[in-house]
């Protein structure tokens, strides 16, 4: 719960280049740890993009109780030594990708991002999803930062392609498979 809501949207305590963390301390907009909160954010905001095309209620259920996670990610990042995620959620994403893997063809090749209007949002997602991580990763380097929350990240980005792949198929689309020198072919 939020000790207090925000009445007014401007500060313009950001106006000299730094920005408030959630335990009250001052840091640097280009940080490490506000890229990684930004970066887990706008990961964040492509889902709810995704969200946006039609999905099958299943899926669109999944996609948002992940947007609550990431929401979580994000407050944990901004407050330094803050837990939330646990492998409990890292578990329930392993259980999505199980389930819907299970009805989709294996893979031998790389497939490339697209298809569908939802399947390419995905992938999109997918491809923000590994920066997130990446980010994250980074500031792990130098500071503590929650395990799970990485391990999250990196199941996400899973799932995500699984998806992808799981909405091409419901639209009827088949996966486009990468073939090298492919571009050259006309």
């Amino acid at each position: 719960m939020m000790g207090h809501r925000l009445s007014k949207i401007y500060t313009r305590t950001g106006d000299n280049g730094t920005t408030g963390l959630g335990d009250g301390s001052r840091t640097d907009k280009d940080s490490l740890r506000v890229e990684a909160i930004g970066t887990v954010d706008e990961l964040n905001s492509a889902i709810g993009m995704l969200i946006a095309q039609t999905q099958p209620e299943a899926i669109r259920q999944a996609l948002t109780a992940i947007q609550h996670d990431l929401f979580d990610i994000g407050g944990e990042l901004s407050i330094p030594g803050h837990s939330v995620t646990t492998a409990q959620e890292v578990e329930r994403l392993e259980a999505h990708l199980d389930e819907l893997n299970a009805g989709l063809s294996p893979l031998k090749e790389f497939i490339l991002p697209g298809g569908g209007p939802a399947a390419a949002a995905c992938h999109l997602s997918r491809a923000m999803c590994r920066r997130a991580e990446r980010r994250v990763v980074s500031l792990s380097d130098r500071e503590t930062v929650n395990p799970a929350s990485l391990c999250y990240l990196n199941r996400l980005s899973d799932l995500l392609f699984v998806i992808a792949r799981t909405l091409n198929r419901l639209d009827g689309i088949d996966d486009v498979l990468w073939e090298k020198g492919g571009g050259d072919k006309r």
